[in-house]
């Protein structure tokens, strides 16, 4: 695994864990809910932007990319 694919898996474990204290969820959960409403593709999209970014700012975009996507967590 090269080292921008261990930055890239470090960050988003880190913003799952932020997502779940933010909701009080399992980071199961949180992994899960954002999967399947296309927060994934979102991160990996974006992650050149996102890393830059705040945890705060990042989990305000997530929530608001799962909401446009049917997420029911605001």
């Amino acid at each position: 695994m090269s080292r921008l694919d261990k930055n890239i898996l470090g960050f988003l474990v880190a913003l799952v864990a932020e997502f779940a204290t933010h909701f009080n969820l399992s980071q199961d959960v949180a992994y899960n809910y954002i999967r399947d409403h296309h927060g994934l593709e979102y991160f990996f999209q974006h992650y050149n932007i996102l890393h830059t970014l705040s945890f705060e700012e990042n989990v305000e975009d997530l929530i608001m990319v799962c909401s446009n996507h049917g997420g029911t967590l605001v």
